[in-house]
C-alpha cells in the first residue's frame, strides 16, 4: 500500500525533482499550488510528465500517481498534511509566511487524531536556516497541546536543490501545463539531524551530518559557478549559460573562482579537496547541458540578493580568504553583478540607480560589506573598472 506524500509548491523544484523522488520511492503524491491550471490538469491526468533532457540523449518519464489541491482549501490541505508520512515544500522563502497557517491546521489535525507516525518536512528554499525559520513560523500558529506534539513527531528538515530546472517555454506550457523539463541529476543530500524517527528512504536522498559543507559546497561552487557564467556572459553578449562556458576569456577565470572556492571550503570546513574538485568537474558537465539552455539573465536576475555577504559570490570570497589568498576571480563576478545592468530585472534596475545615485564603493559597502580600501575591495573595483572599460579582460 503506497503511503502519502504532499508537496506545498508544484513548480519548478516541487514538480520537477521532489515529485520525481517521492513517486519513485512508493508515495501517492498530493501537490498543493495557487495555479488552478495546473493543478487541475494533475488531477484530471493523475500523472505528468518530466522530460530528462542533457547533450546525450533526451528521456520522458511519467509521475504517478499524483493528485493536486488549490492552496486556498485550507481544510483539504490539512487533511493532506494529516494523514502524510512524508511532505516538502518548494514554494519560495517569501512565500512560508503564508503556508505555516495550513501546515498548522494538518498537524494540529493530526495531535488530535492521536497520528503516532512521524511526519517529515523537507524545507526546499533557497535560504540559510530555512528549516527552523519555517518551524518557527508553524509554531506561532499551534495551541500548546499541537505544539507538544510537533516536538515529538514532526521533523523540518533542510536540503540543497542541485537539479537544474529552467523556466518552461510558454509555448509548451500552453501545451501542457503539467510538463516539466529538467537535467537528470538525481541528489537530494538532507540535514541527517531534523528528522524525527526513523528517516524514509527516499530515491537520490542522502541522509548527511556536517551538513553545513554541504550548503557550502552548493552556494559556493554551483550557485557561484552560475553567477560566473551569468554576469560575465551578460558582459559578453551572451544568451545562454553554455554559451558563457565556451568563451575563452569567460572560462578560464570560471575555472579559477571555482579553485578559490575549493580552497576556501576545504580550510573552512575541513572537506575533501578530491571530493570538491570531483565535484567540480561534474557541475561543469553540467552547465554545458545544451538542451537545457539556461538563460543568464534567469541565472543572474535578482543582483542585489546575490550579491549579499553571506551569499554565492561575496561568501564564496570570505570562505577562499579562510584559505589565506585574495579571490581575484571570485572578484570578477562581484564586479560584474555589481555592473549587470539589464533592463528586464527590476532589482538590476533599482541597483544601477543607486550606484548612480550613492557610488559604487557607498553601494558595495552597504550591500557587500566590501570595504573599498581592503584586499577584496580593491580587485572588485579594479575589475568593474575592466569589465566598463575594456575589451580585453586578461
Amino acid at each position: 500500500m503506497r503511503q502519502q506524500a504532499v508537496i506545498l509548491g508544484a513548480g519548478n523544484v516541487g514538480r520537477g525533482f521532489l515529485g520525481q523522488l517521492f513517486s519513485e520511492s512508493g508515495y501517492n503524491v498530493t501537490f498543493v499550488d495557487i495555479d488552478q491550471p495546473l493543478i487541475e490538469a494533475l488531477r484530471s491526468r493523475g500523472s505528468y510528465t518530466i522530460r530528462l533532457v542533457n547533450n546525450e540523449k533526451t528521456e520522458q518519464v511519467q509521475v504517478g500517481p499524483v493528485s493536486g489541491l488549490l492552496s486556498t482549501d485550507v481544510q483539504a490541505v490539512a487533511q493532506v498534511v494529516a494523514s502524510a508520512t512524508i511532505g516538502a515544500t518548494a514554494v519560495g522563502a517569501r512565500v512560508l509566511p503564508y503556508i505555516a497557517p495550513t501546515l498548522a491546521a494538518g498537524i494540529t489535525l493530526r495531535a488530535r487524531q492521536g497520528v503516532q507516525a512521524p511526519l517529515n518536512i523537507i524545507v526546499c528554499e533557497n535560504l540559510k536556516g530555512a528549516a527552523a525559520y519555517l518551524r518557527g513560523l508553524v509554531v506561532e500558529h499551534l495551541d500548546e497541546q499541537a505544539r507538544a506534539y510537533l516536538a515529538d513527531h514532526v521533523g523540518f528538515v533542510d536540503t540543497v536543490i542541485g537539479r537544474m530546472v529552467p523556466e518552461l517555454p510558454a509555448a509548451l506550457r500552453a501545451q501542457d501545463p503539467s510538463l516539466i523539463i529538467v537535467e537528470p541529476y538525481k541528489e537530494l543530500p538532507v540535514d541527517r539531524s531534523g528528522f524525527v524517527g526513523e528517516i524514509p528512504t527516499i530515491v537520490g536522498m542522502e541522509p548527511c551530518d556536517n551538513f553545513p559543507l554541504y550548503t557550502a559546497r552548493k552556494l559556493y561552487l554551483h550557485n557561484a559557478g552560475h553567477a560566473v557564467l551569468a554576469y560575465l556572459g551578460y558582459r559578453r553578449g551572451h544568451t545562454l549559460g553554455y554559451e558563457a562556458l565556451e568563451d575563452p576569456d569567460i572560462r578560464p577565470i570560471l575555472d579559477a573562482a571555482l579553485d578559490e572556492s575549493v580552497q576556501g571550503i576545504v580550510a573552512r570546513y575541513g572537506a575533501s579537496a578530491d571530493w570538491l574538485k570531483a565535484h567540480v568537474a561534474d557541475l561543469l558537465q553540467r552547465f554545458a547541458n545544451r538542451v537545457l539552455a539556461d538563460p543568464v539573465l534567469r541565472l543572474g536576475r535578482d543582483p542585489l540578493r546575490k550579491l549579499a555577504p553571506s551569499d554565492r559570490l561575496v561568501g564564496a570570497a570570505r570562505t577562499a580568504e579562510a584559505a589565506g589568498i585574495v579571490p581575484v576571480n571570485l572578484a570578477w563576478a562581484i564586479a560584474g553583478a555589481l555592473a549587470f545592468d539589464t533592463p528586464e530585472d527590476p532589482i538590476a534596475v533599482s541597483l544601477q540607480e543607486r550606484i548612480k545615485a550613492e557610488g559604487l564603493e557607498a553601494v558595495m559597502t552597504d550591500v557587500c560589506q566590501i570595504d573599498a580600501q581592503e584586499p577584496l575591495g580593491k580587485v572588485v573595483l579594479e575589475r568593474y573598472r575592466l569589465l566598463r572599460e575594456e575589451a580585453r579582460w586578461q
